[in-house]
């Protein structure tokens, strides 16, 4: 009787805008994410190594106001990062927070 390799499969990963590189041993459908210093310091995500793609990161132009939003490292209010690859693309969204104040009754 032999026995079987159940091992998961090893993934290598790049990011297009830093080139940084990543391997996992997952068998779940994942994507692991990185601190981009070319997206300056946002959190992006890895594409399958070998998958032609190209990061685009998408600025806010709407007034912020009160809510909390996430900025890159330069302090730009940063609502989205696009990954663009021949066959479609797909889109991480910094959602913003908003903010409540409670008073107390008196």
């Amino acid at each position: 009787m032999s026995g079987m390799d159940l091992t998961p499969p090893l993934t290598l990963w790049r990011c297009p805008a830093c080139e940084q590189e990543h391997a996992t041993r997952l068998a779940r459908p994942h994507t692991p994410f990185h601190s981009c210093r070319a997206m300056a310091g946002l959190s992006t995500p890895y594409v399958p190594a070998g998958v032609p793609a190209e990061h685009r990161r998408i600025e806010r132009e709407d007034y912020v106001g009160g809510e909390l939003v996430q900025t890159d490292g330069d302090g730009r209010p940063v609502m989205s990062i696009v990954t663009v690859r021949d066959d479609g693309q797909d889109c991480t969204v910094f959602a913003p927070t908003a903010r409540v104040e409670a008073k107390g009754h008196s």
